[in-house]
């Protein structure tokens, strides 16, 4: 700080910065702080070198400002920006701002502090100032200030109407910049937010458009032939018919809870004969797990119960159920399957091999990005629901083998589902 009126100075240019850069963006007011930081040492070593003779110990505030001069140059890059700038970069500022201040009341004459000379450091203390402000707030710039006035009024001169005034002038500076970041932050938040949410809509948008010129149109399709063969018709037999209607008032269900989804409505209501009942209390997988077995899956599980609570059992029932779909359907139609479930202290794993011909690396993630989600989202998202884990491992000509484990409760799965 200085005697005069130089201490405002430098977070007033700040300031002009902000005022230039835009609110929005934090990193030129950062970059504008690092500039004003070397500005401010070129400034203190002109002024000590104009004046260093008029000092009782001249080397020793060489040796300060030598030490200065380094500490700038070796956080400059620091001060880029509110991540390299931390609390301990800051720490050490606070610290040889406040120890040129001190110091300048010792190499002094006590003539000239009481005429108001300027301290070591000058206007460089508003750095430091600034430098809270960024990082943390206003708050943090006035808890800074406040020391560094302290420091200056009982180290260099005592409470003078100079050391007040510029007290004054560099926490309303630092308070003002703080405010600003903090307004910049927010600002650039709800623009963040903004932006996620238009892009969200878009990407809504676009599959609505994909939807609506696919899937709903078959499904439309499906509930009209599935009227038209209603019993009492003359398409089909009464057994056929009703399998039929049934399958098309299935289908019209679907399609509208397809529509109220992408219009972001409420889902329609189903019947409450069609909704089945969730068993209550813990579950046997393995009755989940036997209607897989046939002629090509062969099914392995403990003579004991294997017991998880109704949600999960399902869910991991419905993933295994999954898996062999898809061993169905690619692994080709002599390929043969076998499920085996593993009941463990702490979770259970089922796992999933085929001797089929498996595919090469890569292949999920180019079945994934061409739309085909099966196994992120029927197989891997519902494990990660649970707080288990899906692993899928294949290569040509070995098969493919998937390991489903869910961890028990008490473990680390979500409490709503186990």
């Amino acid at each position: 700080m200085t005697g005069g009126g130089g201490t405002g100075s430098g977070p007033g240019t700040v300031g002009a910065a902000v005022a230039a850069g835009g609110m929005s963006v934090e990193l030129p007011l950062w970059r504008a702080i690092s500039l004003f930081r070397v500005l401010a040492l070129c400034y203190a070593l002109l002024r000590y070198f104009d004046s260093y003779l008029q000092f009782v110990h001249p080397v020793a505030g060489w040796i300060y400002l030598g030490a200065l001069t380094l500490w700038t140059l070796a956080s400059t890059r620091a001060f880029s920006g509110p991540h390299r700038c931390t609390w301990y970069v800051l720490a050490t500022d606070l610290v040889l701002v406040v120890t040129g201040i001190v110091m300048s009341g010792m190499i002094d004459e006590a003539s000239r502090i009481s005429r108001g000379a300027p301290t070591l450091p000058t206007i460089w203390a508003a750095g430091t100032v600034l430098g809270f402000a960024g990082r943390g707030g206003w708050r943090w710039a006035a808890a800074a200030g406040s020391v560094i006035g302290v420091a200056n009024i009982l180290g260099h001169g005592g409470p003078t109407g100079d050391n007040i005034h510029n007290i004054v002038l560099l926490m309303l500076a630092g308070c003002a910049i703080g405010y600003v970041m903090e307004l910049a932050r927010a600002s650039e938040a709800t623009l963040t937010r903004a932006l996620q949410v238009e892009a969200a809509t878009r990407e809504r948008e676009r599959l609505s458009r994909d939807i609506h010129d696919g899937v709903l149109q078959v499904l439309a399709l499906v509930q009209r032939r599935g009227t038209e063969a209603a019993p009492g018709s003359a398409a089909g037999s009464a057994s056929a018919g009703a399998d039929l209607a049934e399958l098309g008032r299935l289908a019209g269900e679907q399609e509208r809870a397809l529509r109220a989804l992408m219009s972001g409505g409420p889902l329609p209501v189903q019947r409450e004969t069609e909704r089945p009942e969730q068993p209550e209390g813990p579950q046997d997988l393995r009755a989940l797990l036997a209607p897989y077995a046939d002629e090509r899956v062969t099914v392995s599980a403990p003579g004991t119960p294997v017991l998880l609570p109704a949600p999960a059992a399902g869910e991991l029932a419905a993933a295994v159920g999954a898996a062999v779909d898809n061993v169905r359907k690619h692994a080709g139609p002599a390929a043969r399957a076998w499920i085996l479930v593993e009941d463990e202290p702490q979770a259970v794993t089922v796992s999933i091999r085929d001797d089929g011909p498996g595919f090469a690396p890569g292949r999920l993630g180019e079945a994934e990005r061409a739309g085909r989600l099966g196994v992120s989202q029927s197989i891997r998202g519902r494990l990660r629901d649970l707080g288990g884990t899906a692993e899928l491992y294949s290569a040509p000509g070995e098969g493919v083998e998937v390991e489903l484990r869910v961890p028990r409760a008490g473990s680390d799965a979500p409490a709503g589902l186990l």
